[in-house]
């Protein structure tokens, strides 16, 4: 086990990223076609692709999912994913026409020291490019891909992932760009939020603070908070075999990891949002029973994941606010 989204057997990862740019593209490539859905909670998201999730589509299966930067600029990248998937003959059928469903989410990156006068070509449909070329089972976490020029109330953000196995058999894992207008931290504090789903001391073992500071419960966010100026974006895999519908649950439950990892979320301000894949190695024998353990262990991952990716995260020049490392030490 890596600890990583690619755990779940049928799933790849790339990254790409632009230092100037303070921005970046991360990639999730389906080795064949999985099963997909979404759920939004966010009052702000930015999606492409995302109607024909719902269970009552069309369209079961994708062949990738992008998590990208950029804002509205971002969307490009899915555009340069479809491309390299045409060029490989993959893709939905319709008659002798083969259309690639790259699904896409992106967040709010605009405003974070990077140098965003790309003039008339923004980067992010190269980045795409770039990213799906770049997959593979193992990936760089914090400062990279749709992680790199991400923030929160009071550190650097990240690309985070984690990964479980469950008692049926099946393996849960998630992949997540934090750019909350909340903290991820106990108030100003070294501890994170999601310190008791902490394996090992995958993101410092700091556990809680105890007594816990008083303003730990405040909404205090980014100053700079204005709609559709964050949003994390993620998402969570098994290689259990599930139905659309059951996917769509699957995204549902582990908005829990969100809540749990993050103080405030969900706002007006952040478009957060969960894709859910099903690559379908794994048969599930009690249905509902077996959803149940699923959505609850992707909860816990994605908690995980959101820890891990500003435990991660790098100092850059330009930066507007310091990193885990940089405030708390290794």
């Amino acid at each position: 086990m890596r600890n990583l989204l690619t755990d779940v057997a049928g799933l790849k990862v790339g990254n790409a990223d632009d230092p100037r740019v303070k921005s970046g593209v991360t990639v999730v490539l389906c080795d064949e076609p999985a099963v997909a859905s979404v759920h939004v909670m966010g009052g702000a998201p930015g999606t492409r692709e995302t109607d024909l999730l719902a269970p009552e589509q069309t369209v079961e299966r994708v062949d990738a999912l992008v998590l990208s930067g950029g804002s509205a600029f971002g969307l490009d990248a899915a555009s340069g994913v479809m491309a390299a998937l045409a060029e490989q003959g993959r893709g939905f059928a319709v008659g002798p026409a083969r259309v690639p469903i790259v699904p896409a989410a992106i967040l709010f990156d605009l405003l974070n020291g990077g140098d965003k006068a790309w003039g008339a070509e923004p980067p992010y449909r190269m980045l795409g490019r770039q990213a799906f070329a770049a997959v593979g089972l193992d990936f760089a976490l914090g400062t990279a891909g749709a992680g790199a020029g991400t923030t929160t109330a009071n550190l650097k953000g990240g690309l985070g992932s984690a990964s479980a196995k469950v008692a049926n058999g099946a393996t849960v894992a998630a992949l997540v760009a934090v750019n909350a207008v909340g903290r991820a931290t106990v108030g100003d504090t070294e501890h994170f939020w999601a310190a008791p789903f902490e394996i090992g001391a995958e993101f410092g073992g700091r556990g809680y603070p105890h007594p816990f500071p008083p303003d730990a419960l405040s909404p205090r966010g980014k100053p700079e908070a204005s709609v559709g100026g964050n949003t994390t974006i993620a998402i969570v895999a098994t290689d259990a075999e599930l139905t659309k519908a059951e996917a769509k649950r699957l995204a549902v439950m582990t908005h829990d990891g969100f809540a749990r990892a993050l103080w405030p979320v969900h706002t007006a301000f952040d478009g957060d949002l969960v894709f859910a894949l099903a690559t379908g190695r794994v048969p599930l024998a009690n249905g509902a029973f077996d959803l149940v353990e699923l959505g609850t262990a992707g909860a816990a991952v994605m908690a995980r994941a959101i820890a891990r990716g500003l435990y991660e995260a790098t100092p850059a020049p330009g930066d507007t606010v310091p990193t885990w490392r940089q405030r708390f030490g290794a």
